[in-house]
């Protein structure tokens, strides 16, 4: 038996968690979940985004399966005790430092994407995030008066860019392993931050141990120009954690909507956080009109990654593809002639796909 975390989280989280937990149960897989507060809800109830008890239950447990966090009402908390801080401080505790998001555009939703179909037609995109380090967790960081420059005396904030190069090893392998025969674009900005640098040095020293991976470097603009540009001649992109939380969402709405993409975050172990890559929508909250299958396919992600059932994944992953074929839309994938659904009715149509 497997024990799963569920952190549904804020906004919509609770409603696409039940789709994917619909889904799952479904399959009658050996698991075991386990649910707990996180983000807004955790600090109304608690005092605090991340209780140390869900901390704990995320350890023990064989994967976590996350929703969304943050709600406008608590922006004006310190930044410790926004909901925010809930995924980031998983993040932490459980070392996950590398990020995988899978951007793939269903050819029935070619039309829902913000370019040309001829542009994303077939689009098979991985992008491989370095999750722990860089300006998110650098020290140090805060808030000062200026001691000097131009605006000496003026109050500035400042966070710290930085990776060290067993970092950018570890992330590094994932991502050669993932292209193995295939192209990879490793992003920097080499030609200004000596961050990037060391970066670029370490990918060009592991790539000597991939020789089946064609290795390019490219600068985060550039990147960003190219994903619009010709996103289909990238097969896997590697970056760090600034870039790649920027690019990442680029890409996904290259596939339609960002309702659509799915996320794995592992540690060294395999253990892993599952979490679709949009947010948590607070505005449609409780409307039962969210698009719930990038909850549904990150639940996907979950057994294949964490919990070897690639069958299992196998399976809903086509159940998904065939709601699509069937005509099934949510709200932000709709077009002309489809079948409109509610976020409970599209986790129903994927049940029924099974």
């Amino acid at each position: 038996m497997k024990k799963i975390a569920v952190l549904a989280g804020d906004g919509i989280g609770p409603e696409i968690m039940a789709q994917a937990l619909k889904v799952l149960t479904a399959l009658k897989l050996p698991l075991e979940f386990e649910e707990a507060l996180v983000g807004g809800v955790a600090y109304a109830a608690f005092g605090h985004p991340l209780p140390a008890e869900v901390v704990e239950l995320a350890k023990k447990s064989d994967a976590v399966l996350f929703g969304a966090v943050g709600d406008f009402k608590y922006d004006s908390l310190p930044r410790h005790l926004r909901p925010e801080q809930a995924i980031l401080g998983l993040r932490k505790a459980l070392g996950l430092f590398v990020n995988l998001r899978p951007a793939i555009c269903y050819p029935e939703l070619t039309a829902a994407s913000s370019l040309k179909p001829e542009l994303v037609s077939g689009l098979d995109l991985l992008l491989v995030r370095e999750l722990t380090g860089d300006v998110y967790f650098g020290q140090p960081r805060g808030k000062r008066i200026s001691p000097d420059g131009a605006f000496a005396g003026a109050e500035e904030g400042f966070d710290t860019m930085r990776y060290a190069v067993p970092e950018v090893e570890r992330i590094a392998h994932v991502a050669f392993k993932a292209a193995m025969g295939k192209h990879l674009v490793s992003v920097d900005k080499a030609n200004v931050l000596e961050t990037s640098q060391v970066w670029r040095d370490t990918m060009i020293k592991v790539s000597k141990e991939y020789p089946e991976v064609t290795l390019e470097h490219m600068y985060v603009d550039n990147a960003a120009m190219q994903l619009v540009k010709a996103p289909k001649k990238i097969d896997v992109m590697v970056t760090g954690n600034l870039f790649g939380d920027i690019l990442s969402d680029e890409a996904a709405m290259l596939t339609g909507s960002i309702g659509m993409l799915a996320s794995a975050a592992l540690n060294e172990k395999g253990q892993g956080l599952f979490e679709p890559s949009h947010g948590s929508a607070p505005d449609i909250a409780g409307k039962n009109i969210a698009n719930p299958l990038a909850q549904i396919l990150s639940a996907a992600m979950m057994l294949r990654y964490s919990l070897g059932m690639e069958e299992a994944a196998v399976r809903i992953e086509n159940a998904v593809k065939k709601v699509l074929a069937q005509g099934y839309r949510t709200g932000d994938i709709r077009s002309e002639g489809c079948k409109l659904v509610s976020c409970s009715e599209m986790g129903d149509a994927v049940v029924a796909a099974l």
